[in-house]
């Protein structure tokens, strides 16, 4: 039995979409978790896994900040000692993967998305690349949700001792059960995700009002995260669209829409996109590597360019004109497509074998 140190910046996403991987981590280990909130804290800790809160600004690069979050990083291993740390999401992968290398604790980096970090010019690309070099170089294993992201860091030569490519999270084929496609009502396009610029929501937002009709809905589930609430708000009170909340339990609402909408400008593998393909819904997502591996042009979704609202309108008006029958058909390929490629299962026994080689 080995001590297993998780590093990582939101409990929820660790618990909504690595939940099965800690339950198999917990068969055999000792499972620590440092993490900055306390939103699935209680869940965590049933199951059996212990919680240190480390503090952690998700934005931005804030030299004061960040060294304290090194220095909290550094005295944590120190004191647990643990015999593999596995780290998720920027600075963890980056502050924990430094401290791991100093004290030479084994480890092994997920990267879960680049966002725009590496669209920059100039000292900043410099300073990024130089980061992820010194906190990755000595990993046991870089696990990376898609090839565009590998082929990025291969370019700057951004390399640990083993690289390994796994299709994002997956996804829990028993819990997001196939649904059968809606045989009446109003075509819901539902936007699934945060509510922010760079996920695509002004680009939604002005689809909504051009292909404003009776017969269609255009509905938001997700935590607005930027001051997006007047904006939505006005919309909602036109008739433009429907708010249905932040909800941790995302199933009930996949079922109700027409297609799920995924405009984001970047992703590692987008959650909300195989989440919806795996309940039966066909998807309207951005042609970008951590989207187009999870759909099927013209099969199972349609693609467009992300930040152009011309383009997401030309795919939403593909879809309207398909019949009902076709929208289910494109639906169950996306089912099927999930089932043969998307699997949790298999992300999970790519982690535990990982773990098994490096924890003797």
């Amino acid at each position: 039995m080995g001590t297993i140190l998780i590093l990582t910046n939101s409990s929820g996403g660790l618990y909504d979409f690595r939940n099965e991987l800690l339950l198999g981590l917990l068969n055999k280990h000792r499972v620590i978790i440092s993490l900055p909130d306390d939103t699935k804290v209680k869940e965590l800790q049933e199951e059996g896994c212990e919680i240190i809160t480390t503090p952690i600004n998700r934005r931005g690069v804030n030299p004061r900040e960040d060294g304290k979050l090194f220095l909290a990083y550094r005295k944590l291993l120190k004191q647990v000692k643990p015999d593999l740390v596995i780290t998720y999401t920027i600075k963890p992968n980056i502050y924990g993967g430094f401290a791991c290398r100093l004290l030479r604790i084994p480890y092994m980096s997920t990267i879960t998305g680049l966002g725009g970090a590496f669209d920059r010019k100039g000292l900043f690309l410099k300073m990024i690349v130089c980061m992820y070099r010194a906190g990755l170089r000595k990993a046991e294993c870089i696990f990376f949700q898609n090839k565009e992201n590998k082929g990025i860091f291969d370019g700057f030569r951004i390399r640990g001792k083993k690289e390994r490519l796994v299709n994002g999270s997956g996804v829990n084929l028993e819990r997001h059960v196939f649904e059968e496609y809606p045989k009446e009502g109003k075509t819901a396009f539902l936007f699934v995700g945060r509510v922010m610029k760079e996920r695509g929501i002004l680009e939604f937002l002005e689809a909504a009002v051009r292909l404003h009709r009776d017969d269609v809905e255009f509905a938001i589930l997700g935590y607005c995260d930027e001051d997006f609430q007047e904006l939505l708000n006005e919309y909602e009170e036109k008739g433009i669209i429907s708010q249905w909340g932040f909800h941790t339990e995302v199933h009930p609402f996949l079922t109700r829409a027409g297609a799920v909408v995924v405009a984001s400008f970047h992703e590692g593998m987008s959650n909300a996109l195989i989440e919806a393909a795996a309940t039966g819904r066909p998807v309207i997502a951005s042609d970008i590597s951590g989207c187009r591996e999870a759909f099927e042009e013209g099969v199972t979704g349609f693609g467009f360019t992300p930040g152009d609202a011309d383009d997401l309108i030309g795919a939403m008006e593909k879809f309207l004109a398909l019949s009902r029958p076709e929208r289910a058909r494109m639906g169950k390929a996306a089912r099927e497509k999930m089932e043969r490629e998307f699997d949790r299962k298999q992300v999970i026994r790519a982690y535990l074998e990982e773990v098994e080689r490096i924890v003797e």
